[in-house]
């Protein structure tokens, strides 16, 4: 199988060191394997995407070395893709609109039997599943969309005959889907959300990857509990299995991952103050 992975930054702030490491870290993938880095912008979030940090995301790139075939893919571009995996799914029975804001979960949320914590997946706090009553016949515009767990699993049946392989570091080797912690330990994930548009990123990536003939997806470690939902959606969806590697993050000073909220560790500023590549390099590890 031809070697095809990816790097799928969204455009809503400046790329920092973390975002270098995970870049030139499926680059070298690629390379290793001889095969193809393709880039993807998730610009689904329209609210906080802006043009100038996507032509911001090419320069950096193209600074560490890097280099893609065009046209490169946007998230916005396939509205009308995700729109018919809802369709399909819809008619399957599988999804149900959602009313619920955050303080909503958090309320049905705050008073956790017998002092316990509430549980937590992959997304937070467990929907508690307050509109799982609703179907789709009395969808408002602007609602949420979730996927009724217990009704997909029961849809597919036996779920461990699911698999996907981890090519490491982190607990490499196969794993299978497992229908208890898919129901306890992730709950009815959201699959389209009111404030940026049609696609969650869950629905989005997996259909992505897919469309774009990734065989190996390379992203952080802090994503690695998210690739059982994803895995699920390939089978959901009649989508291929690819491989996920999960690497390492880069952190601050004081252990805390980096976010775009914060610019000290972005690409651009060391570019501005005279370092090279090979120095980023250097400083990240690689």
């Amino acid at each position: 199988m031809h070697y095809v992975t990816r790097f799928a930054p969204s455009p809503t702030g400046p790329l920092h060191l973390g975002h270098a490491y995970s870049a030139l870290t499926a680059y070298e993938r690629a390379k290793a394997h001889t095969g193809m880095f393709l880039l993807r912008i998730e610009d689904g979030d329209t609210s906080r995407c802006r043009p100038e940090w996507e032509a911001l995301i090419y320069a950096d790139l193209r600074w560490l070395g890097l280099h893609w075939p065009e046209p490169v893919l946007h998230v916005t571009a396939r509205e009308d893709i995700y729109a018919n995996a809802l369709n399909r799914l819809h008619e399957l029975g599988l999804i149900y609109p959602c009313s619920c804001t955050r303080r909503d979960i958090q309320t049905a949320m705050s008073a956790p039997q017998e002092g316990a914590e509430p549980p937590m997946g992959p997304d937070g706090w467990i929907y508690p599943g307050t509109c799982r009553h609703r179907t789709m016949r009395d969808f408002r515009l602007g609602e949420a969309i979730r996927l009724n767990m217990a009704n997909a699993l029961e849809y597919l049946g036996d779920v461990s005959r699911f698999s996907w392989n981890e090519t490491g570091p982190f607990e490499t080797g196969t794993h299978r889907l497992d229908a208890d912690q898919l129901i306890h330990g992730v709950g009815d994930i959201v699959l389209a959300r009111k404030e940026i548009g049609t696609a969650a990123y869950h629905l989005s990536v997996v259909l992505d990857d897919a469309a774009q003939g990734i065989s190996e997806a390379v992203r952080g470690a802090d994503l690695m509990q998210a690739t059982q939902i994803h895995r699920l959606l390939q089978a959901l969806l009649d989508l291929p299995e690819i491989a996920y590697h999960h690497h390492r993050l880069i952190r601050d000073e004081h252990g805390k991952r980096l976010a775009k909220r914060s610019d000290a560790k972005a690409i651009s500023k060391f570019r501005e103050e005279g370092y090279s590549p090979e120095d980023l390099r250097a400083m990240i590890g690689l």
